[in-house]
């Protein structure tokens, strides 16, 4: 599977071999907090609040947006007509007291140990989010001491452009002085994978949640595994074969 994805990148981007790996680019929701249910309840709660119909299904498909970015997909889709500033303000904090109703961010299974895993293969470790949520952002250090700063973190407030856009990834290659095959990315969501391929790098999808495998093998997934425990096992072997 490793070697057959790899060939494929290659021969996608007309390359013989492949410079040295450098770093790892993570998504943060759905695969470094296992907080995917606590977006989609507090998503589907705040739109209801301002008659709009949004499932969790959809939330998961739409996960990567800006949370602006979302808002005014559905004020285009189900009121046919634009949200103003304000009412894109109100109804995200809306959405953020939700969220920071359901309790404690829960880190991953194996978050830490992957982490732990990538900087022991000498590694560099970026964050690529298109989130927002402060609740999250601020509890980071607390369960990831010393691995992320703002050096190696794009969120949405760093962008203009929003997944499945390429700015954050091609941001986080900015900052991390990468060339797109000296790093590849782990994403959970349809539109982080689209971003990350889109930017021309190597993705590995971790299926945290409810989408078939299909839907992110169609985002353009080079490999998709089950969980980030899937992952911490498979990487040893990924950047042995990545040359």
């Amino acid at each position: 599977m490793i070697q057959e994805a790899i060939t494929n990148y290659k021969l996608q981007h007309t390359i013989t071999t492949l410079s040295p790996l450098k770093a790892i680019l993570f998504d943060m929701d759905g695969v470094i907090f296992d907080s995917m249910p606590y977006h989609a309840l507090s998503w589907v709660n705040a739109f209801k609040q301002v008659g709009i119909t949004f499932s969790e299904y959809e939330v998961y498909l739409n996960e990567g947006r800006t949370g602006a970015s979302t808002i005014h997909n559905e004020f285009l889709s189900q009121k046919h007509r634009q949200a103003s500033d304000a009412e894109i303000k109100e109804l995200y904090a809306l959405k953020s007291r939700h969220f920071e109703a359901c309790g404690e961010p829960i880190a991953m299974n194996y978050a830490t140990e992957t982490l732990d895993r990538v900087k022991h293969l000498g590694l560099d470790i970026f964050l690529v989010t298109g989130s927002g949520q402060a609740s999250l952002l601020n509890t980071l250090n607390t369960y990831f001491p010393a691995v992320f700063s703002k050096q190696n973190m794009v969120t949405a407030y760093d962008v203009t452009h929003g997944k499945p856009h390429p700015e954050p990834y091609l941001i986080a290659l900015e900052k991390g002085n990468l060339q797109a095959q000296q790093a590849f990315v782990v994403e959970n969501a349809p539109l982080g994978i689209q971003a990350a391929v889109a930017a021309n790098i190597f993705t590995v999808a971790v299926n945290t949640g409810i989408l078939e495998d299909k839907v992110l093998l169609e985002a353009g997934a080079n490999i998709v595994v089950p969980s980030l425990a899937d992952f911490y096992h498979l990487l040893p072997s990924l950047v042995e074969n990545w040359k």
